[in-house]
């Protein structure tokens, strides 16, 4: 994705800057702690399309009878 396309596009939540992910796979929204995929190149900006960046990204262990 374009960098200066990145610079015009804001988070549609609150209206703050986006950043490219690590990955280069989403724009996240530091603010909103709101991941924003990027799907064969489009950007897909919509609040219930991101992936909330406080969620764990692995599932928690069942728990172990002692």
């Amino acid at each position: 994705m374009d960098t200066r396309l990145i610079q015009l596009l804001v988070c549609p939540v609150c209206k703050g800057p986006l950043l490219r992910a690590d990955d280069g796979h989403a724009l996240v929204c530091r603010a909103d702690r709101l991941a924003f995929p990027i799907r064969d190149g489009i950007p897909v900006m919509l609040e219930n399309e991101a992936l909330s960046l406080d969620a764990p990204t692995e599932p928690a262990p069942a728990p172990t009878a002692l």
